[in-house]
């Protein structure tokens, strides 16, 4: 059991919601937490609902404190044993910071990018210390979804990257290697692998969104809470696997940037929940009531995963 008393620190630089799901995730297990940013009164203001985040998480030890610090100003690097930067995707943003961070923490501890758009080798081009900074992907909502995506850079010691899963691990989360950078991580691959083939179909008038969403919710991605999509071939058979994919990856969709369907949804300002339309039109009242749907059935997913777990 970890023990406030005895764990080391985590970093997280950046209170948006990734930042403050991580922030929660270590809290909950024991860890002490110290929020960075340039504004400390923003950063202050969002330790409650932190705090009220870890409790949800069922914490198996007292809850780590929580604090937050200037990042201009703060220099407490002692017992320090990870960093995380969860700034805005801006590439020049980042690659500031992390020039800064080589020069100030000490270049044993471990620093991490929550970014999957941007490689760790092209946010630390050219800094001293590039064999200790990694990609520490976590997908959103970080506090309930277990996988964490670990992906080296060029330099990046696999000893320490392999130290920093075991410290994921021990705040209940999944890992991955990711041992050279690609472009999305592994995650987002999958995800727009998906994506092109359903917007092709959704584009060419094959099927409708809501087609989409029930074949794979009620159909393959059903079974995915179970096994992954490796195991299941290993229990359903290559030989099909094959076969079938003699006559249907050929026409699978090749196609290298996003079809009009949703290029000119977004031409047009509808970006789905949080402008009010996307696909469909939403009032507040429907993105409440649809994200606290989401939020369940996270929760019962992630009972599934704990069951006879691998």
């Amino acid at each position: 059991m970890t023990s406030s008393h005895t764990a080391s620190t985590i970093v997280v630089i950046g209170s948006g919601n990734m930042g403050a799901g991580i922030a929660a995730i270590f809290s909950a297990v024991g860890h002490p937490v110290v929020l960075l940013g340039r504004d400390l009164p923003a950063l202050q203001a969002k330790l409650p609902a932190i705090e009220a985040l870890a409790a949800t998480l069922q914490p198996v030890a007292p809850p780590g404190p929580l604090g937050a610090a200037d990042l201009n100003e703060w220099n407490d690097w002692g017992g320090v044993a990870l960093v995380i930067e969860t700034i805005s995707e801006d590439l020049a943003a980042k690659r500031a910071l992390f020039a800064e961070l080589d020069r100030r923490v000490p270049p044993h501890i471990p620093i991490g990018s929550n970014s999957s758009g941007h490689g760790i080798d092209e946010m630390t081009e050219g800094l001293g210390t590039t064999d200790r900074m990694l990609n520490l992907h976590y997908s959103m909502p970080a506090h309930m979804v277990p996988m964490v995506e670990v992906a080296l850079g060029s330099n990046t010691r696999l000893p320490l990257a392999e130290g920093v899963c075991r410290l994921l691990q021990s705040t209940g989360k999944k890992t991955t290697l990711i041992r050279q950078y690609i472009p999305g991580l592994l995650i987002t691959r999958l995800q727009h692998a998906l994506m092109r083939e359903a917007l092709s179909l959704v584009d060419q008038g094959i099927v409708t969104p809501q087609d989409i969403d029930d074949a794979v919710r009620f159909g393959f991605g059903f079974r995915f809470a179970a096994l992954g999509p490796m195991a299941q071939k290993e229990m359903s058979g290559w030989d099909t696997h094959v076969a079938s994919g003699a006559s249907v990856y050929p026409s699978l969709s090749n196609i290298g940037t996003p079809p009009a369907c949703v290029a000119e949804l977004v031409q047009q300002g509808r970006t789905g929940m949080k402008s009010g339309a996307g696909l469909a039109e939403w009032t507040p009242e429907e993105v409440v009531a649809f994200k606290q749907r989401y939020e369940a059935r996270l929760r019962a997913a992630l009972a599934v995963l704990s069951v006879a777990p691998d």
